[in-house]
């Protein structure tokens, strides 16, 4: 093979390489913003109160929530919590900006708990999706 032939075949696979990577950041970008929140699957609850809201998805067995704050700026006390039937709860809990979460915990086919806090507002769903 001569000199030239390897310079083509090297300018090819860099192409190509430089291509799927460009590919892959644009197909990460897109996914993130399908889901703002964090959370993958449909929004099946939405859990407002004074200071915040509670949103909450579902997806294969999976649910997932996240605390968003009404009024996001200096940083608060926030939490999201999730937790099935039989399970302890998995919880998020700090001082935020934005938002607490997102925590997924996997259901199966039990019902589901979801409290959310921001500041000294709380929501708390009682046992749902049973």
């Amino acid at each position: 093979m001569d000199s030239g032939a390897i310079r083509r075949r090297l300018a090819l696979g860099a192409a190509v390489l430089a291509a799927s990577g460009a590919l892959a950041f644009t197909a990460t970008g897109t996914a993130q913003a399908a889901s703002a929140d964090g959370c993958a699957g449909r929004e099946v609850r939405t859990l407002p109160f004074r200071t915040g809201v509670t949103h909450v998805y579902k997806s294969n067995g999976y649910v997932c929530a996240v605390t968003v704050a009404k009024h996001p700026g200096p940083a608060q006390s926030m939490s999201v919590s999730v937790q099935a039937r039989g399970n302890r709860p998995v919880v998020d809990k700090g001082r935020f900006r934005h938002h607490a979460g997102p925590v997924t915990v996997h259901i199966g086919h039990r019902c589901v708990w979801i409290k959310g806090t921001v500041g000294r507002s709380t929501v708390s769903s009682g046992w749902i999706m049973c």
